[in-house]
């Protein structure tokens, strides 16, 4: 089968990795699960994240699943993928087994189940429902976010508020330009600012929209094309450059500059995550912030930049389906997703859970409520075409590209990249 060669060619790791991580995935016998002496069916989860982000719900699992031995195995991201292309070529591997995005690579491969009509599948919002084909092949674990980070006390000082809309952002640019400050720090040495920034209109204005809500599947496909589509918005968007909200000198700033530039004042707003905070504490412990979501051209609560961390897959093969289907299950409640994120902070994609979110994401919390969080690219699965676009947008800065060049850049990439993965 092609697209399995393809997959294989990709597989460099040595024969010992192989049975290091090979265990059987079939073993019944377990252990008694109660007086009676009833057995155990034993479940192995591989996972990227370490087993002290997950040691609350792996307890709630054991709590919930008393006939369920589950056995956790942490394999460090720079190996993972590897050791489990090679586990599952060979037909063996994890019950589950922890992804990012959609998991395209193993959908179409035929590795792992198809979630599309479990019962639990509905209960998630479908920006954390990543498809590919229209089907669904996991169920997304706590989310990852970022949105733009502010200093209240400048913005108090200068009589301002978190935007609503688009237009109210660029005024209060406008307005701390004024008074001598600088509106925005940006490390547009890398080229993810910029994109997730473009994003960010595109998530309001195209994404909102029911008649967008498949974009991501048809693109994938290749039945449409972001040329054509995105182009007023993003030209929309780069009136932040027209204005000089984002300059040609930010190219030549990294993350850790920006960062250093908005933690000690010298900036009123940066884009990042929570995963920044902690450092900016350490750097300015006076630091008064906040974070607000990107907002569209008309007024509302605005988008998170932002997917699953990671979500979870059923290995196709596995002998324990069963099982694992309630590994699932039980995953897919407020009591499990609040596990979760009580070891490692984040929203989730689960209908109706609340998140107690600390002050500082306060002015987010109608976005979250809404499940707003999305990043477009996840649903792509085409490996990192969202940096080809991100770098066609530093030149866009630079005068070097139009808009439409930037579009036709991530368009014909996603061609490249569909006929390596599917032979088409």
């Amino acid at each position: 089968m092609k697209k399995t060669l393809i997959l294989m060619a990709s597989l460099m790791m040595v024969s010992s990795l192989v049975l290091s991580g090979c265990g059987s995935s079939d073993d019944k016998s377990g252990k008694d699960g109660s007086a009676s002496g009833e057995k155990k069916t034993k479940i192995r989860i591989m996972g990227y994240n370490k087993e002290e982000t997950r040691k609350s719900y792996l307890e709630y699992l054991k709590k919930k699943l008393p006939n369920v031995d589950i056995e956790f195995q942490f394999i460090d991201l720079k190996s993972y993928e590897n050791i489990l292309r090679t586990q599952l070529a060979a037909g063996e591997g994890p019950d589950i087994f922890e992804t990012s995005g959609s998991g395209a690579v193993y959908a179409n491969a035929d590795y792992v189940e198809d979630l599309t009509n479990a019962s639990f599948t509905s209960k998630y919002n479908d920006t954390g429902l990543i498809r590919y084909q229209g089907k669904v092949y996991t169920i997304p674990l706590q989310s990852w976010f970022e949105g733009i980070w502010y200093n209240k006390d400048i913005f108090t000082k200068q009589g301002l508020t978190p935007p609503k809309t688009w237009d109210e952002w660029m005024t209060i640019h406008d307005k701390l330009r004024q008074a001598g400050i600088k509106p925005q720090a940006m490390g547009a040495k890398s080229w993810e600012p910029m994109m997730k920034q473009s994003m960010g209109m595109l998530l309001n204005e195209f994404y909102a929209k029911p008649e967008n809500k498949d974009f991501d599947t048809a693109f994938s496909d290749g039945t449409k094309k972001v040329s054509g589509n995105w182009n007023e918005l993003v030209t929309k968007w780069t009136e932040t450059i027209q204005k000089g909200n984002i300059t040609k000198d930010m190219l030549g700033i990294d993350y850790d500059q920006a960062q250093d530039e908005f933690a000690t004042g010298k900036a009123a707003m940066w884009e990042s995550g929570p995963w920044a905070a902690e450092a900016l504490k350490q750097k300015n412990p006076n630091l008064n912030m906040g974070m607000f979501p990107i907002p569209g051209l008309t007024e509302g609560t605005g988008w998170l930049i932002g997917g699953p961390g990671s979500a979870l897959s059923i290995n196709k093969q596995s002998k324990n389906k069963d099982a694992a289907m309630q590994v699932l299950e039980v995953t897919s409640t407020p009591e499990a997703q609040q596990a979760l994120i009580k070891d490692n902070f984040g929203s989730s994609f689960l209908k109706g859970v609340d998140v107690q979110l600390p002050a500082e994401y306060q002015d987010s919390a109608a976005a979250f409520k809404e499940g707003h969080v999305y990043a477009p690219w996840i649903n792509w699965p085409f490996g990192a075409i969202a940096e080809d676009y991100g770098k066609a947008l530093q030149e866009v800065l630079t005068g070097g590209r139009t808009v439409e060049e930037a579009l036709k850049v991530l368009d014909d990439k996603a061609d490249q990249q569909r006929k390596t993965l599917t032979g088409k």
